[in-house]
């Protein structure tokens, strides 16, 4: 399992890109946006599955197919939208047709959308337990000629630990340096640990962080990301609303190139392997190329 981590390490690098606007462009806007991520350096772009997101295999399939060395990471296929033997051939077809470019983050999502599906909540650790087993035990499609690369979504400790128990590891999100060394410290040395880092290039810290509040408000409102900050020290008053300044300091880089840099560092001195960066202006259908331009220098040296 050794050799499968550092390759997947190698193969994200350790800084990537993560976004959420090309839910709202067109496929012809896609191809183009992820060949300008590729062409500034970016060894992996991340993409979610929301709610009201595109379908996740589809939407790696279209990235895969319009760059030529990009890493395409899903963060995250979410487990209540298809079966598990759906996702096990979903995994398989992309994996046998693009190997090691395709990594996939799983996650159980959220409380509200699983009850919109018309499924119960509880147990989520359970859940995600059975429905690996489910997978790993399903047949369909071929197996590919390289074993798929598999990341949880995890916050707590024991999803984490399951991560390591039955993936290469973790994709974390919306979290401060503390979580990503305690993550470290669960996982051990050697699961893969994949930390999203909201970014906004701006040096006003009133604009700055406005913009950061309008992204963060509809995270706080849930609970599992709520409970999560309140693990690592936050008060009721913090997590409330749009997060307090301390909130918003510790789990969204803002400022200029160099203090950005910074907080990418910051995570991985705690222990990430990968910081995928996901760079906000307060309009949902901006990629941020600009902005990705200006910060690929600092964060892709060395």
């Amino acid at each position: 399992m050794g050799a499968e981590h550092d390759a997947l390490r190698a193969r994200l690098g350790r800084v990537g890109a993560w976004t959420f606007a090309f839910d709202a462009r067109t496929v012809e806007q896609i191809r183009v946006d992820a060949a300008v991520v590729e062409t500034l350096g970016f060894p992996a772009l991340w993409v979610p599955e929301g709610s009201s997101s595109r379908e996740i295999f589809a939407h790696l399939l279209l990235l895969l197919a319009s760059t030529k060395r990009l890493t395409v990471c899903s963060g995250i296929a979410n487990i209540t939208a298809r079966a598990p033997e759906v996702m096990a051939n979903g995994i398989r077809t992309v994996a046998d047709a693009f190997g090691d470019r395709a990594v996939f983050g799983i996650g159980v999502g959220h409380e509200y959308s699983t009850r919109a599906r018309g499924l119960d909540w509880a147990r989520p650790l359970g859940r995600m337990r059975s429905y690996l087993d489910l997978m790993d035990g399903s047949s369909g499609v071929p197996e590919p000629p390289t074993a798929p690369q598999r990341l949880l979504a995890a916050l707590g400790d024991r999803m984490l630990e399951l991560s390591a128990e039955r993936a290469l590891g973790a994709h974390t999100y919306f979290v401060p340096a503390a979580h990503t060394a305690r993550a470290r410290e669960v996982l051990g040395s050697e699961p893969v640990i994949a930390t999203e880092l909201t970014v906004v290039v701006d040096e006003d810290p009133a604009r700055a962080r406005a913009i950061a509040r309008g992204w963060a408000v509809h995270y706080l409102e849930l609970p599992n990301y709520a409970n999560n900050l309140r693990r690592f020290g936050f008060s009721d008053a913090d997590v409330a609303g749009e997060g307090s300044d301390r909130l918003i300091n510790a789990t969204i880089a803002w400022g200029g190139v160099g203090a950005i840099a910074a907080r990418v560092l910051e995570h991985l001195d705690a222990g990430a392997d990968h910081v995928c960066v996901q760079v906000i202006s307060g309009d949902e259908a901006d990629p941020c190329l600009p902005q990705l331009r200006e910060l690929a220098p600092a964060l892709l040296a060395g």
